[in-house]
């Protein structure tokens, strides 16, 4: 009978992979560098593959194997732990460890309210958070990493399933002493003469420069920043416009210096906010409760 892979042999792989040290792996799961290495070899003799390249000067470097097996080491390790809390607290609310991922720009205006708010609806939850782009936030939920994501619904990889929160529709951001800010709204074609400051985080720029395309406006970009509170400074202080679609309370810059929003006149395509995970994977208990939050939480918008 061929020998099943143990979960001691999997959590001893997936500390490896993160730690990079089998000092590090030991140190992570309280137990002896050798009970590690130990696990290690059980497991690459086991499956008949290399998982881990030592080196003294590099530490532990994953192969191609051992990427391959981290995602689904890192389910199969997330499901047993809910199988294990679903059996422990049959009848109770959702609990364990969660790690929900947002889109670097979408973090400041939602994690916040949603730490504070899910976490009193579900005190036996822990939740924490990565940021990222739009291709690192893919990347971590196939790896594992984070189980669902809050991103923005455009160049969605194959073995990424999302459901829909909400749309949202750009503004147009100006100085205050800005020729355009006396109109109530903004015609797209009107920003034809006007120097840009673009947001230039990934799908962001592409999405805007659709935007203004589809009214036949080039637009003049003067500088471009992943930051989105350097393009508020830079607007503020008369260096150009930009389109947005997050927007703060405050219509004031880092600076304390005057921002003026406009709606735009024409019609333009919304770009949706999803909760993405990977394909074909089950969500624990704790990702389907976040999952339902976040939709209630949508619906209220």
């Amino acid at each position: 009978m061929t020998e099943r892979i143990s979960l001691r042999r999997l959590h001893a792989f997936v500390a490896c992979a993160e730690a990079g040290t089998m000092t590090g792996a030991a140190r992570q799961l309280f137990v002896s560098q050798g009970a590690v290495s130990v696990a290690i070899a059980q497991l690459e003799r086991q499956i008949g593959v290399q998982l881990l390249l030592r080196s003294k000067a590099k530490g532990l470097t994953l192969t191609d194997a051992g990427r391959r097996l981290l995602p689904d080491a890192r389910a199969l390790l997330a499901r047993a732990d809910e199988l294990q809390a679903g059996m422990r607290d049959l009848g109770h609310a959702p609990s364990g460890s969660l790690v929900i991922g947002c889109f670097t720009t979408i973090a400041p205006f939602l994690l916040p309210r949603v730490l504070e708010e899910f976490q009193a609806s579900h005190p036996r939850v822990t939740l924490d958070f990565v940021e990222g782009s739009l291709t690192d936030l893919q990347q971590r939920l196939l790896e594992g990493e984070c189980e669902v994501a809050v991103l923005y619904g455009v160049d969605i990889q194959a073995g990424i399933d999302y459901d829909t929160l909400y749309p949202t529709t750009p503004y147009v951001l100006l100085p205050a002493a800005h020729p355009l800010a006396a109109k109530g709204e903004i015609r797209l074609a009107d920003l034809a003469d006007h120097d840009m400051i673009a947001l230039d985080v990934p799908p962001s720029l592409r999405y805007f420069n659709e935007v203004l395309s589809s009214a036949g406006v080039s637009p003049r970009i003067r500088h471009r920043t992943e930051s989105f509170e350097m393009v508020r400074s830079l607007v503020a202080r008369g260096v150009g416009y930009s389109l947005l679609i997050q927007r703060p309370i405050a219509d004031v810059s880092y600076e304390g210096r005057g921002l003026v929003i406009r709606r735009i006149q024409d019609d333009v395509r919304p770009l949706d906010v999803v909760l993405a995970r990977p394909a074909g994977v089950r969500l624990t208990g704790r990702a389907a409760a976040f999952s339902a939050f976040c939709h209630a939480s949508a619906a209220r918008r």
